[in-house]
């Protein structure tokens, strides 16, 4: 199979969520635009996919695409959007999620859940908290440094690391402190969209924090101390976009210019660089029940690591697009994807629209 390669495909999203905006502004103001009516779709040049329709949109709920994907502990489906806010499906009907005091038009692009299974949401308008009966919001006025969150995750005594383009806090569930990384610079930083931000946090197995950042590396910290991660002492690309640790204890790392490398502890091993695989920009690392490991690689679709061997998966295969921005298994052990051209599962054998999988009813 041949997929023409698209360049800074991820930069390219980053950029989009500027007009994006812009867009909804404009819907909101005209009258003529309904809430769940579709809008157009940027083309990626190039790209062997160009969008001749739109496939699983949640029943004309998502007019773009779903960023994050997650299942609960109770079995319901969550569906973060890039600019449709919150879905929930619970196996029967899908539901929009309405939050007082925010617009319906915002991005989400992280879900985790606690120990008590309160689900927790980074978005363009600050940290969300959902109980299991309302939602609340968190927002610089409550000490945040920045409302606009890309990086969240939960350690393991329960404390939530929040990263925002103004920085990293930490937040206890009743105020919020700053997290100061080291001010130690890589040669040349080129930030894209900020130079505080973080796009992912890590806790490891050893309970070791990594912060991969826009621009400048990654930074690890335990005990108190930091190490530095750059291109000097093996990192592939010091514009990072994912990072993800597998059952192994491997740290997997996707870059924007780099390519996907694995960090055992000591050395780098870049499947990219080395010409293993393809694809310059990579990230939406996720390891299955059965061990394998997905993760989406530019304009090349999506990989599937077993172990030994990466198998690419394309739309000649199934998928609905080759630009995938989510990936998630669900309980069913089917693997989710979310793309540009809406959502499609992998049921082990082959890919399948969502629509035949699921009775979308709302």
């Amino acid at each position: 199979m041949t997929i023409i390669k698209t360049r800074n495909f991820l930069f390219i999203l980053l950029s989009l969520q500027i007009s994006v905006s812009t867009a909804q502004e404009k819907e909101k103001s005209n009258p003529d635009v309904k809430e769940n009516e579709l809008s157009s779709q940027p083309v990626i040049v190039n790209q062997s996919n160009t969008f001749p329709q739109i496939h699983t949109n949640l029943n004309g709920m998502v007019r773009e695409f779903v960023r994050t994907m997650y299942q609960d502990r109770k079995g319901n489906y969550w569906f973060g959007t890039n600019g449709d806010g919150i879905i929930r499906y619970d196996g029967q009907a899908l539901e929009k999620m309405t939050i007082a005091g925010i617009s319906p038009y915002f991005r989400v692009l992280e879900i985790a859940e606690d120990k008590a299974g309160n689900l927790w949401f980074a978005t363009s308008e600050g940290l969300i908290k959902y109980n299991g009966q309302k939602f609340t919001t968190f927002s610089n006025e409550d000490g945040m440094q920045d409302e606009e969150i890309w990086g969240l995750t939960i350690d393991k005594k329960g404390l939530i690391w929040v990263g925002s383009t103004g920085g990293v806090s930490q937040f206890d569930g009743e105020k919020f402190i700053p997290f100061s990384l080291p001010d130690s610079k890589v040669e040349n930083p080129k930030p894209m969209l900020s130079s505080e931000l973080v796009f992912k946090i890590l806790e490891d197995n050893n309970g070791t924090m990594w912060f991969a950042t826009d621009g400048n590396g990654i930074f690890k910290y335990n005990n108190g101390k930091f190490t530095h991660l750059t291109t000097k002492n093996g990192l592939t690309d010091n514009n990072t976009a994912d990072i993800f640790e597998d059952k192994q204890g491997n740290i997997w790392i996707g870059t924007f210019y780099g390519g996907v490398s694995k960090f055992d502890g000591k050395s780098f091993h870049n499947f990219t660089k080395d010409g293993i695989i393809e694809g310059e920009e990579a990230y939406n690392f996720y390891q299955d029940s059965k061990g394998n490991i997905w993760f989406t690689a530019e304009g090349y679709s999506v990989y599937r690591y077993d172990g030994k061997n990466f198998k690419q998966f394309t739309t000649e295969d199934g998928l609905t697009s080759n630009v995938t921005l989510s990936i998630v298994e669900d309980n069913k052990g089917h693997v989710w994807f979310g793309s540009w051209q809406g959502l499609c599962v992998f049921d082990g054998e082959k890919f399948v629209d969502a629509k035949h999988k699921e009775p979308w009813t709302n």
